[in-house]
């Protein structure tokens, strides 16, 4: 089963998937390093103008490590997950520090850069270098699992285990980059989460969790997610012409971000209320922010030391998070001249 599962795989990837994309077939570790970064949790028709966008931008590892930090992370703005940014910056500094600028060759190296984990190690192993590494995430998970009935949890360590042995069996040591792309792209076009082409798939025949009814039931988890609710009230004070905001340097979500001052409780001003938006959600991973903007009038500005004096007409220039960026350009400017 194991070879013809390979045999199997590699045909369906050369005959039969068409999905174009600028990385594949990319040889390049730094381009092929920034795309996997950015398509982290994220969806490929998502991240596709972010990764354009970045190589236009810094065409070279020794371009993103020299880059102000604002302009990384304005650029990063509406993709979520900005620790991605920060450690992407990191990373390309220390290559240049640690490496002389060369992008590391061996897998024990690659995965010493900030950001990168096992699977996006193996990913760059393979594509750049040919290194016979299999990449293990969510979708080669949930083909074996489904395919080979392999019930232990993915979250566990010894179902890790189970399912990388499993992955060194399958793996043709001298095909290791076509192997990899190949089950990568058969889980996000054919072997999806929620109702997965099965009648047209090349293993139905041969599929565990087809046979026995459990597609919907592999692969399995041990932990359930519990979500945290949070409460962000924004004011958004402005004389007229400038406006107040401050760079988040907690370790918390939307490190390194813009934003108006902050308050967890609803604002009580004394000040002119000019709009007051209704109280919003926004679904992060691991949490539940409930936010309202609240926009007032005042005679003068004065900036605590954290905080900095900006013109309204330049906030387009700083990198907000999604929810703010999303106000300042579609509410904001009705009630405040930010253009």
């Amino acid at each position: 089963m194991s070879t013809f599962f390979t045999q199997q795989l590699l045909y369906w990837n050369q005959t039969a998937n068409h999905r174009a994309m600028p990385w594949k077939g990319e040889k390049d570790p730094y381009k092929i390093w920034l795309s996997e970064i950015i398509l982290q949790q994220t969806r490929v028709e998502q991240g596709l103008p972010y990764y354009e966008k970045f190589v236009a931008a810094f065409p070279t590892i020794k371009d993103l490590a020299k880059a102000p930090q604002d302009k990384v992370m304005k650029l990063w703005q509406g993709l979520g997950y900005y620790s991605r940014a920060r450690n992407l910056q990191f990373a390309a500094q220390w290559v240049m520090s640690e490496h002389k600028g060369k992008f590391p060759k061996e897998y024990n190296e690659i995965i010493k850069m900030k950001g990168v984990g096992e699977y996006t190690a193996a990913a760059i192993a393979s594509f750049a270098y040919d290194l016979p590494h299999p990449v293990l995430d969510g979708n080669v998970y949930r083909i074996l699992s489904r395919i080979f009935g392999i019930h232990d949890a993915i979250d566990s360590s010894a179902g890790k285990k189970k399912f990388m042995e499993k992955l060194h069996e399958l793996l043709p040591v001298q095909e290791a980059a076509n192997f990899n792309q190949s089950i990568m792209e058969f889980g996000a076009i054919q072997c999806v989460p929620k109702n997965p082409k099965c009648d047209e798939c090349i293993f139905k025949n041969e599929c565990y969790a087809f046979a026995n009814e459990k597609i919907e039931l592999l692969p399995i988890k041990e932990k359930k997610l519990i979500k945290k609710d949070r409460h962000f009230y924004y004011l958004i004070s402005s004389d007229g012409e400038n406006t107040i905001i401050k760079k988040r340097a907690d370790k918390d979500i939307w490190h390194s971000l813009y934003e108006f001052p902050l308050f967890e409780k609803p604002i009580e001003t004394k000040e002119k209320i000019i709009y007051q938006s209704e109280i919003q959600k926004h679904l992060l991973t691991h949490q539940n922010i409930y936010f309202q903007f609240t926009v007032v009038k005042v005679k003068s500005l004065k900036p605590k030391k954290d905080e900095v004096l900006v013109p309204l007409t330049q906030l387009e220039e700083f990198a907000f998070p999604k929810i703010m960026h999303d106000f300042i350009a579609k509410k904001l400017n009705l009630y405040l001249p930010i253009k």
